[in-house]
C-alpha cells in the first residue's frame, strides 16, 4: 500500500495550543510530533467543515483533531476512509440506538420465553431448605399486598382443617408425590380464592369457605392447590416472575430488590399457571378427594358457582387465558370423577361429617362492626 505523508497541526481538544506534527497515511493514520505519537484507525476518522484547502479531521471517540492543507493527502485520505464524511449524529448515534434497541429486544424475548423455559428446569432442583424460607417471604409479601387480612384460626375449626389436609395428603409424602404436608392458613377476605406458594404453603381466603356448600367442595379447592404444590408450580412461578422482573429491570433501569419482591408477590396472587398446569391440578384434586372418600365432582360445582356471574364466552383472545374456561374445566372434572378410582373408604356420606363441616365453616367468624377487607383483591380465580 502506497504511503502518503504531509505536515499538519495537532489539537488535543483540551487546550488551544497547536502542535506541529507529521502525518503518515497507510492502512492507518500515524501522527508524529515532539513527545507525541498517535495511531488512528481509519474507521474512527471524521471530517469537520472547514474552508478549502484546509482540512480538519477528528477522532470519533475523543476530542483530538488534526489540520492540514495538503490537497493530495486529503484526497488519499478520503479514498481510504469510507466513513470520513459521516457525522456521529448520522452514524455513531444511530448505531448506538440500533444496538440498544437490539439489546433491549433480546432481554425482552429472554424474559418472555427464555425465563419460563428455564424455570421448568430449575424448579425441581430447588432444595427444600431453600424453598421453605422463600415461601415464608412470599407469604409475607402476599399478605401485605392483600391489605394485611387477619388470620382465621378458631381452634375447633382449625383441628377439622388439619384433619382434612391429612386425609387429602395421606400417603403422598411417603411415595414422593407430595413434598412436605402443605401448611394451610385461612385469611379473612371478601374474595373467594386460594393460592399455592413455595415451601408447600397454601392460603385460603375466607370467602371461598363461605361459598362452599359442603366439605367435598372445599376439599376439592384444597386438593387443587395441593396439586400445584406437588407439581412445583409455585416455585416455578416465582422463578419466572423473579427472573422476568430482573431482566425487564435491566431495560427499564430499575434494579431494586423491592421491585422483584413485589413482582413475585403479585405473580403468586394472580396464579398465572398454564392451562396444562391447571388441568393437572384439577386431575390431582379429583383423585385426592375420591381417594379420601369424597365426591371429586364437587370441585366442578364450586368453580361454576364462583364464576357464574363472569362472562367466559370464547372469543378472539381466548388463547391468551392462563386458565381453561370454567365450563371446559367442569366438564373435564366430572368426567374424571366418573372414571376415577375410588378408595376403600365408603363414598356418598362426604369427606367430612355434617358436624365437622359446620365447625370448619366457623373458622373465620366475622367480628362485630367490621367488614371484610377488599384491598388488593386477587384478580384471578382458582
Amino acid at each position: 500500500m502506497e504511503t502518503h505523508s504531509t505536515t499538519g497541526t495537532f489539537f488535543d481538544g483540551v487546550t488551544a495550543r497547536p502542535r506541529p506534527v507529521t502525518l503518515r497515511l497507510t492502512f492507518r493514520l500515524e501522527i508524529l510530533g515532539e513527545d507525541l505519537r498517535r495511531d488512528w484507525s481509519l474507521l474512527d476518522l471524521r471530517v469537520a467543515e472547514t474552508a478549502p484547502p484546509l482540512m480538519r479531521v477528528l477522532h470519533a471517540e475523543g476530542q483530538e483533531s488534526i489540520e492540514f492543507a495538503d490537497v493530495a493527502f486529503g484526497e488519499a485520505l478520503k479514498a481510504r476512509c469510507p466513513d470520513l464524511h459521516r457525522s456521529e449524529r448520522q452514524g455513531g448515534l444511530t448505531r448506538l440506538v440500533l444496538w440498544s434497541v437490539a439489546a433491549g429486544m433480546t432481554v425482552v424475548l429472554a424474559a418472555l420465553y427464555g425465563v419460563p423455559a428455564a424455570s421448568g428446569l430449575l424448579a425441581p432442583l430447588v432444595p427444600g431448605a431453600l424453598e421453605a424460607p422463600l415461601g415464608r417471604s412470599v407469604e409475607t409479601q402476599i399478605v401485605a399486598l392483600l391489605g394485611d387480612p387477619p388470620l382465621c384460626n378458631e381452634a375447633p375449626a382449625r383441628a377439622v382443617l388439619d384433619r382434612l389436609t391429612a386425609r387429602l395428603t395421606e400417603g403422598m409424602t411417603k411415595d414422593g408425590a407430595l413434598p412436605p404436608v402443605p401448611q394451610v392458613s385461612v385469611r379473612r377476605h371478601a374474595v373467594a380464592n386460594a393460592m399455592a406458594l413455595p415451601g408447600a404453603r397454601v392460603i385460603l381466603l375466607s370467602d371461598i369457605v363461605a361459598k362452599a356448600r359442603n366439605g367435598d367442595e372445599l376439599a376439592g379447592i384444597l386438593a387443587h392447590e395441593f396439586g400445584h404444590v406437588a407439581a412445583r408450580d409455585p416455585i416455578r412461578a416465582v422463578i419466572t416472575a423473579g427472573g422476568t422482573s430482573f431482566l425487564l429491570s435491566l431495560v427499564l433501569g430499575d434494579l431494586t430488590g423491592s421491585t422483584v419482591l413485589v413482582t413475585i408477590g403479585q405473580a403468586a396472587i394472580s396464579a398465572g399457571y398454564s392451562r396444562d398446569a391447571e388441568r393437572a391440578a384439577d386431575a390431582f384434586a379429583v383423585a385426592a378427594v375420591q381417594r379420601a372418600g369424597g365426591d371429586g365432582a364437587a370441585l366442578a360445582a364450586i368453580l361454576e358457582r364462583i364464576t357464574e356471574t363472569e362472562d367466559e364466552k370464547p372469543g378472539a383472545t381466548s388463547f391468551l387465558r392462563s386458565h381453561p374456561f370454567t365450563a371446559e374445566r367442569a366438564a373435564r372434572i366430572r368426567a374424571l370423577a366418573r372414571t376415577g378410582q375410588v378408595s376403600d373408604r365408603p363414598s356418598g356420606a362426604g369427606i367430612l361429617s355434617e358436624a365437622e363441616w359446620q365447625s370448619l365453616r366457623g373458622i373465620c367468624p366475622e367480628p362485630e362492626g367490621k367488614g371484610v377487607g377488599k384491598k388488593g383483591a386477587p384478580s384471578e380465580k382458582l
